[in-house]
């Protein structure tokens, strides 16, 4: 078979009925090699003839989906300038859209002959490395359509493909931890009565396990160490994965659209599974060492890590941006999701070493009139010095707000000169997002992510406990602003107990009746704990699986009223801010803050370090915002009253704007007082750790 000239576009392998155009990015290299591999690892190879724009490619004729295949560069050896050409190390093509086989960890994977990191190895790494997998890009969309909720009313809902679905016993084994098992019957009844209204994947671009994680007989669960930007994990494929995880992903978008469920991808654009200089040659390394990663200017052979993985993407070069962008509109037209949230954002905002908040990468997505399209969420901040970027990310843009997951936390477990924050976060984090143009929905409001304890860990204690990763317990954060509410870990004590159911549902309470977007971590809602391990990143096992088989039936449906309750009251997820003065220039307001004795909050109340109890009226005939087609939004009034003392405080009910009659709706100490009726100037007891929510029953004079 002879290479004709093919295309230098599109990058990778495209498959076009006759045959295969493969394409790939190389400045430095001199030639590279398509190698082709048979069933029994027989390998041909082929030089690409043609390069254009430091593109190397060629057509192979008769070449179709389901043909294994890597690259192998030639060009320079030079460590010391940061170039490793190695023709003996297979590499995966960074545009591969599916990746088949593991990857067996040895010294063949790397590009270097032992200690000696100037010596070039010649051991051939083919036989040990995974196979990019031509593949099929037809499938029937159907009618498909995105459901396009918008931010202010989405519900999301971070989860684990292969966590979810490992041990529910009505999923059928053979779909159990695969984009199929996903979209089962059982897991789709349970998001759908849920409520939630979007599904935010942890990593499913194809990725490999650290060395050093299979070194101590575990391995990489998250997914955070990715390979390939635009292949969907191929163990999460119960179709095999020599191509038919491509098909099996879009089934999977396909039935939760159909299902009014958006599809959200955790992406890791920040690192690649290649690490530092002492790391393998897998991919990038092997094709153009200094376009894809920064390199450290003062020796070359060495890498700027603002990940804490061992190396960052070069996003000041326009090849690994390009990479980047193509990978987002693949996901996007290709595979039809409807959203991205960006693993350790701030790492893409960097220049020379500083977050640049109008770098090339947010200047080039706000261009894209496909990617800024759809939902776009930052993980604010990396590990490098000034990376905490909360609250700097540019329009289009939601954050993962940090500051609203420490100070909830602060204020439920009782610290002192918390009251304030706590208020700013519930409304939406105006001092944050305001200043920027931004909504309430540039704040992705969370108490607890994959990244740190579940909610039953929270309350259940105060360190860590993470002997299982076989690290010493030295990983994972030591400061988790957590209380194990009397006794650390698992007990019988009812009282103990008590507490912790509250305070629980408490916080999922603040978590969705706050201003902004809300995600709940998957299994939350469920009781599920990982026996305070709050780095289970290597935790392939019961550890991080969903427990089905306990599901704690009460918490499961106080979530659910949670959501249908956020649902159907506008007042709870506004577009726009809370003024926090009249309205129109009459004396009413939409939102009033009040002490317990049922007096307004007054400036020096908030700075009272032991305060820990306050109440705030939401007024429904306030919100400004207009519905789709310019009609008013009208809701009920509420009063929220937050006590997070260790004892009960008895409120007095304030009577604003001349309501006087209210009902119970949320009582998260019990649930026997719902529906309860109380008027304006009672008294209603609170008990320690909780919320309680008043609708009110009369209008007053609202306007």
């Amino acid at each position: 078979m002879t290479a004709w000239p093919g295309d230098a576009y599109p990058l990778g392998a495209t498959y076009e009925g006759g045959g295969t155009n493969f394409a790939v990015y190389s400045e430095v290299a001199d030639l590279v090699e398509i190698c082709l591999f048979d069933d029994d690892g027989t390998e041909t190879r082929h030089k690409l003839p043609e390069v254009t724009s430091f593109i190397h490619h060629g057509y192979l004729p008769g070449i179709s989906p389901g043909q294994r295949y890597g690259f192998r560069v030639h060009g320079p050896w030079a460590p010391g300038d940061g170039l490793l050409c190695n023709p003996a190390k297979l590499l995966v093509d960074p545009y591969a859209k599916a990746v088949t086989g593991p990857m067996q960890w040895g010294r063949e994977v790397y590009a270097h002959a032992g200690d000696d990191h100037d010596v070039r190895d010649v051991i051939d790494s083919a036989p040990f490395m995974p196979k990019c997998v031509v593949i099929d890009p037809s499938f029937d969309w159907g009618t498909d359509q995105p459901p396009s909720i918008p931010l202010h009313e989405t519900v999301v809902y971070e989860t684990h493909v292969r966590g979810m679905t490992m041990c529910h016993p009505d999923v059928p084994p053979e779909l159990r931890g695969t984009y199929a098992g996903m979209t089962s019957p059982p897991i789709l009844k349970h998001l759908t009565t849920l409520g939630i209204t979007a599904v935010e994947l942890m990593p499913v671009h194809h990725f490999v396990p650290e060395h050093s994680i299979v070194e101590r007989g575990l391995t990489n669960y998250w997914g955070y160490n990715s390979l390939a930007y635009l292949a969907p994990h191929g163990p999460y494929s119960a179709s095999g994965d020599t191509g038919g995880q491509v098909a099996e992903f879009k089934a999977m978008v396909k039935a939760f659209h159909a299902a009014g469920i958006e599809v959200i991808l955790d992406v890791v654009y920040n690192h690649t599974a290649e690490g530092n200089q002492l790391g393998p040659l897998l991919s990038l390394k092997g094709f153009d060492n200094p376009a894809y990663y920064r390199l450290d200017p003062e020796d070359q052979r060495r890498y700027v890590d603002f990940t804490g993985t061992g190396n960052s993407l070069n996003m000041r070069h326009p090849q690994s941006l390009q990479l980047v962008m193509d990978s987002l509109r693949y996901w996007i037209l290709e595979m039809h999701v409807d959203g991205f949230r960006f693993d350790l954002a701030a790492a893409l905002a960097r220049g020379l070493h500083e977050v640049d908040r109008l770098s090339s990468f947010f200047d080039l997505i706000h261009q894209d009139p496909v990617i800024n399209q759809v939902k776009l969420i930052a993980e604010p901040w990396d590990v490098g010095e000034g990376g905490y970027q909360v609250g700097n990310f540019p329009p289009l843009w939601s954050e993962w707000n940090g500051k609203y997951r420490d100070e909830v936390r602060d204020y439920w477990r009782s610290s002192d000169q918390s009251l304030a924050e706590f208020a700013s976060r519930l409304t939406g984090s105006s001092d944050l997002y305001a200043w920027s143009g931004r909504k309430p929905s540039a704040s992705i409001n969370f108490i607890t992510a994959h990244d740190g304890f579940t909610l039953a860990d929270l309350v259940s204690y105060d360190h860590k406990h993470n002997e299982a990763n076989n690290e010493e317990n030295r990983d994972g954060d030591s400061h988790n602003r957590s209380w194990n509410s009397g006794i650390e870990g698992p007990t019988d004590d009812p009282n103990i107990l008590e507490v912790r159911s509250t305070r629980r549902r408490s916080l999922l309470a603040t978590l969705f009746l706050s201003q902004g977007v809300p995600m709940l971590l998957g299994g939350d809602e469920l009781g599920r704990s990982q026996g305070g391990n709050n780095n289970a990143y290597c935790q392939d096992n019961e550890v991080s699986w969903f427990d089905w088989d306990n599901v704690d039936t009460e918490l499961l449906n106080f979530v659910r009223r949670l959501i249908r309750f956020r649902y159907e009251h506008p007042i709870f997820r506004r577009r726009r801010w809370f003024e926090g003065r009249p309205i129109h220039g009459e004396d009413v307001h939409d939102i009033y803050w009040y002490r317990p004795d049922g007096t307004p909050m007054l400036d020096e109340d908030w700075a009272v370090g032991y305060a820990r109890s306050l109440a705030v009226f939401l007024n429904g005939n306030a919100i400004t915002a207009t519905g789709p087609r310019g009609e008013p939004i009208e809701d009920d009034s509420f009063l929220m009253m937050f006590n997070a003392h260790q004892e009960p405080i008895m409120f007095v009910i304030p009577e604003p704007m001349g309501g006087s009659s209210w009902t119970v709706e949320i009582d998260t100490a019990t649930d026997s007082d719902r529906g309860a009726n109380v008027s304006a100037n009672d008294k209603w007891e609170i008990a320690p750790w909780a919320v309680v929510v008043l609708r009110r029953l009369d209008t007053g004079d609202q306007r």
